[in-house]
């Protein structure tokens, strides 16, 4: 096992008119499971990659533990890699399939053995070894390519992408096994995916990415609660944080009808830029639903346009008027209220639950003080 270092490392496309990895600084401790998250094109699976040797690094450098990897080739970096289509050789059994790469690494019969019975022990492939990959279903492929990396033993596991092909029962299910099984190998892994849920729900860390730029890495917890940036708000949670540019006030900031008072601090910063906006975030479990009898509680107006009923929980999708605009929120409330298409609601929050960017860059506005 061993610790992942990105030193300024950038790679750059001729086609593209910026680098699909700007130098990018990032570290990975020994045992950490970190996942790289973000939309599609935002350099994730191309930092895998570079890790991997599969792609060259412009500038900078990557070590594994205290070895430079920066050009060395992909056999020598003591890494394996578990691909998006598990890449298994259909005219192999499972147990050849898992122990092709230490055959081909000349390790003896009997320990090739040793170590394909012990991962799929592991993985639950005892009644599998003798089976073809047509003869498997999509998660048992998927496991057998994970076996393929363990017994490996590598330094440093890489997974990119490795449960796109399954459905959404699966997915949540072997989800769940992936990371209990790298609690119990403690081995570093980086995963790549764009599913945010699946971050949250693996990582040990995350580090988000946009347009090859790290944004902001830290613990599923931290990323959520205190979001960097407006870009890391919106994309981080499901259903998104809702996202309002609204004026400045003397006191705070205007939501439709609803006054929400701000910390002197946020009013500060976004005075010292010299504007007179803000961006407001909003996450969904943090609207309440003003009653009937609330009438005179100054509050944000909704039309309900659809309803998504999950059971426990219920996302109102509506339509709200913010000053000049029409805007899209989303409302999460609790599965036993029932609304329905066309309903008009109002809505309120506390300030202390709201999230405040910078209407010019996007950043993060402090917002220590209690609000004036």
């Amino acid at each position: 096992m061993a610790s992942v270092t990105f030193d300024k490392a950038t790679r750059c496309f001729t086609k593209m008119d910026h680098p699909a990895v700007d130098a990018l600084d990032l570290e990975i401790a020994d045992g950490e499971f970190m996942v790289l998250v973000g939309p599609s094109g935002c350099g994730k699976s191309t930092t895998l990659r570079m890790l991997a040797g599969l792609e060259d690094i412009d500038s900078g450098a990557i070590r594994i533990g205290d070895r430079d990897v920066t050009h060395l080739p992909p056999k020598d970096r003591d890494i394996a890699m578990v691909f998006q289509n598990y890449a298994l050789y259909p005219h192999m059994t499972t147990a050849d399939n898992m122990g092709f790469a230490l055959k081909i690494a000349k390790v003896q019969k009997e320990d090739r053995r040793r170590r394909v019975a012990e991962a799929a022990g592991i993985l639950d492939l005892g009644d599998y070894l003798d089976r073809k990959p047509k003869s498997l279903s999509g998660g048992q492929r998927q496991r057998v390519a994970m076996g393929r990396a363990i017994v490996r033993e590598p330094q440093v596991f890489l997974m990119d992408e490795p449960l796109s092909n399954l459905d959404a029962k699966l997915r949540v299910q072997t989800r769940t096994q992936i990371a209990s099984l790298q609690r119990r190998l403690g081995t570093t892994t980086v995963y790549v995916t764009h599913d945010q849920v699946e971050a949250l729900t693996m990582g040990d860390r995350v580090a988000i990415l946009k347009d090859g730029v790290l944004q902001q890495v830290g613990t599923p917890k931290d990323v959520f609660r205190y979001p960097a940036n407006a870009f890391v708000g919106g994309f981080i949670g499901s259903p998104a944080m809702n996202l309002f540019r609204v004026p400045l006030t003397t006191a705070g900031t205007e939501l439709g009808g609803l006054l929400v008072p701000l910390p002197r601090t946020a009013l500060r910063a976004a005075r010292a830029e010299e504007s007179a906006e803000i961006v407001l975030g909003v996450r969904p479990e943090q609207f309440e639903i003003l009653s009937q009898e609330n009438r005179e509680t100054p509050g944000l107006e909704l039309v309900v346009d659809a309803v998504e009923d999950t059971g426990a929980v219920s996302y109102l999708h509506t339509t709200a008027k913010v000053g000049a605009e029409t805007a899209q929120v989303v409302v999460r409330t609790s599965g036993r209220q029932v609304h329905g298409k066309g309903e008009e609601l109002r809505v309120t929050v506390r300030p202390d639950d709201v999230h405040l960017f910078s209407a010019r860059t996007g950043e993060r506005v402090p917002a220590d003080q209690a609000p004036v």
